[in-house]
């Protein structure tokens, strides 16, 4: 599951976040704990909690003393908003860029698309 890109603690926290996105977890459903997590990937508990604390940090998840932790209310839509954002800063807006050095327009961009 893991890979050697980026810390450990950081592909947890995408790892749940695409959970959140994809409906594989939804909100205010409780989550696994960090002892859980830890255990199921055979990670270190502190690696796991640094994660979940991250989460927590971005509001994306939220503790309930002594339960455990839980998908925040608009995680989903928090999320989705971001992802929109980045996903047009870092692959639309670079894409028209290349589009215009090469000499193509936007309407054939749109076209393009429209055929697949």
């Amino acid at each position: 599951m893991f890979h050697d890109r980026s810390p450990i603690y950081l592909q947890i926290a995408e790892g749940i976040k695409n959970d959140i996105l994809s409906g594989s977890l939804e909100e205010d459903q409780q989550v696994m704990s960090t002892n859980q997590y830890a255990a199921f990937y055979r990670i270190n508990p502190a690696t796991a909690a640094k994660g979940f604390a991250q989460l927590v940090d971005e509001g994306v998840l939220y503790k309930r003393r002594g339960i455990g932790m839980f998908v925040s209310p608009d995680a989903r839509a928090r999320l989705r908003a971001e992802r929109r954002e980045r996903f047009f800063a870092e692959v639309v807006a670079p894409m028209l860029d290349e589009a215009k050095r090469i000499g193509i327009s936007v309407d054939e961009i749109v076209k393009h698309l429209g055929e697949k």
